[in-house]
């Protein structure tokens, strides 16, 4: 009898036969869950008839993803490659003519316009929505950061005038209180922060050789 007999990839089969929508999170992704949850000042306990919190936190989370850095710079006539200081160039100087702007090259970094008044965060805060409950592993946070499209010349030489600056999908690793710089890496195309040989990167790239 060979009606009954059951196929040796029923489990994809299975996986295959999908009716409807479904509430599953199939996208694969290498950062907690609780990390792209905004912080909202609303109490756990809300009155009958309020928006309750975790209504107010998904709204807030939709709202924030629909913003673009880049989009909302460039709204604002602020070209994000030019915010990275450049080599100065004497022989390649613009004229006045060939734009608007002061013929300067921009030479202040960023950290000198970096208010931390604002923040909803400390950078200890941010690190640590990386932890997952019951696990000892501490995932990459996602995040945006300014990297020139070069990594080998970026490395090299992050001033380099060839160099093209965007705003890039990162995993945020670690953070170093005496530079007050964050250690990130690039995801790839699917959206992953692995390192050469696929395996995702924990622990702010920390391992047992070093």
């Amino acid at each position: 009898v060979t009606t009954f007999k059951m196929p040796e990839d029923f489990q994809s089969i299975l996986d295959k036969q999908r009716i409807g929508p479904t509430t599953e999170n199939l996208i694969k992704s290498h950062f907690p869950a609780q990390s792209f949850l905004p912080k909202v000042q609303i109490a756990f306990q809300r009155l009958p008839g309020q928006c309750p919190r975790a209504i107010e936190v998904e709204r807030q989370r939709k709202l924030y993803l629909s913003f673009d850095i880049a989009q909302l710079l460039a709204s604002r006539g602020i070209d994000s490659n030019e915010l990275m200081p450049r080599h100065h160039d004497p022989d390649n100087m613009p004229t006045i003519r060939e734009r608007k702007d002061p013929i300067f090259p921009i030479y202040l970094p960023l950290k000198v316009f970096d208010d931390k008044e604002y923040d909803c965060r400390t950078p200890e805060e941010w690190i640590s929505l990386g932890l997952e409950p019951g696990s000892q592993d501490r995932k990459p946070v996602p995040g945006k950061a300014l990297l020139p499209t070069d990594d080998v010349l970026g490395h090299e030489d992050p001033k380099n005038q060839k160099l093209i600056y965007k705003w890039m999908d990162v995993g945020v690793l670690d953070y170093d209180k005496e530079t007050e710089l964050y250690l990130v890496h690039k995801t790839d195309k699917n959206g992953l922060v692995q390192d050469e040989e696929g395996r995702p990167i924990l622990n702010g790239g920390i391992t047992a050789e070093g």
